[in-house]
């Protein structure tokens, strides 16, 4: 419930300036169970939130992903599930996988008497462990070598003051801001998986396919597992998804 109203807190000073809508508060992030493949979700991680088709998951135009190897990229093609996009793949020890959708609908609405469009993108990264990569999406969170180390990279910069959260399935949560070089780091107390997550505002005014814009609202996430540790609290009860649109 604590993670909940920090979404909708967020969502709701987003929207004050033109770039957040309900949908918005939400997360995209990737999880592999055991023996099972990749799947992409979209919701709210930590309030056990997966949105579904029909529904807000049918919001995503051009959802692509990349499994990331010592040998390369590979293009990875997802596949819409009831609950999720699944990739035909399981990742091993010392690969990692990142997923983006660039053509989320632009919005429009009115803001003080005048129409304001706004871009959501959503993206996220996995990781088998915490070795140093190089940053390949727009807005990306990335291992710097160290458990529970990341750097936050904005169209190859280092994004700094910027507040970084991370989060369980149990809804436990910790808050903390990159310094000028762009790393915060955070303690890994729970078994499992964690989710880290940064957003980023981009005021610059453009166009994409002959649709103008205002601003674009960029959302990341990076999900590692943790072998060692407390054993985790449980999850709350899943959340009802959404109705489309």
């Amino acid at each position: 419930m604590k993670y909940k109203a920090l979404s909708r807190i967020f969502c709701a000073g987003v929207a004050l300036l033109g770039l957040c809508t309900a949908a918005q508060a939400h997360q995209v992030w990737l999880e592999q169970a055991e023996d099972e493949n990749m799947v992409i979700r979209f919701g709210e991680f930590g309030y056990n939130l997966r949105e579904t088709s029909p529904g807000l998951l049918d919001n995503f135009g051009a959802l692509a992903a990349r499994l990331l190897t010592k040998s390369g990229a590979k293009p990875l093609t997802p596949a819409k599930a009831a609950t999720g996009f699944t990739l035909p793949v399981k990742l091993a020890p010392g690969e990692s996988l990142t997923a983006e959708d660039p053509a989320f609908p632009i919005r429009a609405f009115k803001r003080e008497g005048r129409e304001v469009r706004n871009w959501y993108w959503p993206a996220a990264r996995f990781i088998t462990d915490f070795a140093i990569r190089s940053p390949s999406l727009a807005l990306d969170i990335v291992p710097v070598g160290k458990p529970g180390a990341f750097r936050v990279i904005f169209r190859e910069k280092p994004l700094d003051r910027t507040e970084v959260q991370i989060l369980v399935q149990s809804g436990w949560s910790k808050r903390a801001y990159t310094n000028a070089e762009g790393e915060v780091s955070f303690d890994l107390p729970w078994q499992g998986q964690y989710v880290v997550e940064v957003s980023h505002i981009d005021r610059t005014p453009g166009e994409r396919k002959g649709e103008k814009y205002d601003g674009i609202n960029h959302v990341t996430t990076l999900t590692l597992m943790q072998p060692a540790g407390l054993a985790p609290l449980p999850a709350g009860p899943a959340a009802a998804p959404n109705p489309g649109k």
